[in-house]
């Protein structure tokens, strides 16, 4: 029986685990299938204090793990598929095994949301990536295509930009909703075309990626347009569903808490990505992860 679990071990998760740990509570960080949670999926990161130059998504996420880790956190690896509360001061979690905690903070986060598209499931690790941190440098002197929108989304064109020969970013509005410094620097970077009222019907290809066939929406017209992979940046879905009823969730899977971050079920807290709220860069689902620890401590001593 556990003090504590934190279910997910991202920058929320982790930070909870320094502040557990540093309060001297009894827990153990369960992580899932990506270590690191987003940030392992993130380019350049530049409005995270203390890192002047920007600092990449998987060594601020080697940074944190490795500042929890000697604070004393445990971390095992678990994907969560169930949660369970079975009395006041006693949770029940799922994950592959069967754990017990007399409180929970969940900072599961969030996993790429699919286009659902001819080709795309079939052609995964075959050209067809939602990472380009993660995949970028196996498309050296290659073209690929980008699809999404927003600041993110420019963001990893423009990483793609170290290694493909060309970058062809595909978006469904007349023009970038980003910020003008963030947009100049792509219109800049002479690697990059930038297509806009296009949606991709479909990914093409037998073994790998070939190519992806767009339709424009103001004139309906549809082509085809050849590349040798596909990243896609549809945004995330909140890793939530083994949460039980009782937990209040928004329309789009996002867990509502109060200010303290707890849910409604008492004794049950969450932070990061998975949570309901209006901003979510790093340094939100830190204070949130360190905000849960202290609530979650006083429910303790209610205990």
């Amino acid at each position: 029986m556990y003090d504590l679990m934190i279910i997910g071990a991202g920058p929320a998760g982790l930070t909870a685990g320094i502040y557990a740990a540093r309060r001297r509570l009894d827990f153990v960080i369960l992580e899932g299938l990506i270590p690191g949670g987003q940030l392992a999926w993130a380019g350049l990161i530049e409005n995270y204090p203390g890192f002047p130059g920007g600092v990449s998504g998987p060594e601020l996420a080697g940074k944190m793990r490795e500042q929890a880790e000697k604070a004393g956190a445990r971390i095992i690896s678990g994907q969560v598929t169930g949660l369970r509360k079975e009395g006041e001061g006693m949770f029940a979690v799922i994950a592959g095994e069967e754990y017990q905690a007399k409180t929970v903070i969940v900072a599961s986060g969030s996993q790429p949301r699919k286009l659902n598209i001819p080709g795309e499931t079939e052609l995964v690790g075959k050209g067809v990536s939602y990472c380009a941190v993660c995949d970028g440098p196996f498309f050296r002197n290659r073209v690929v295509a980008v699809v999404g929108s927003g600041a993110s989304v420019i963001q990893e064109a423009l990483f793609l930009t170290r290694f493909a020969t060309k970058v062809v970013l595909f978006h469904k509005g007349e023009t970038l909703a980003v910020g003008p410094e963030l947009k100049d620097k792509l219109l800049a970077e002479s690697k990059v075309e930038v297509i806009g009222n296009s949606i991709l019907l479909q990914i093409t290809g037998a073994d790998k990626v070939s190519g992806v066939q767009l339709k424009n929406l103001k004139t309906g017209s549809e082509t085809s347009f050849p590349v040798d992979g596909v990243f896609i940046f549809a945004g995330f879905q909140p890793s939530t569903r083994f949460l039980p009823a009782g937990v209040k969730i928004t329309d789009r899977g996002h867990i509502v808490t109060d200010e303290t971050m707890e849910t409604a079920l008492t004794g049950l807290f969450a932070g990061g990505d998975c949570r309901a709220k209006a901003l979510r860069p790093v340094v939100t689902a830190c204070a949130e992860g360190a905000l849960a620890v202290s609530s979650a401590q006083h429910y303790l001593e209610k205990l």
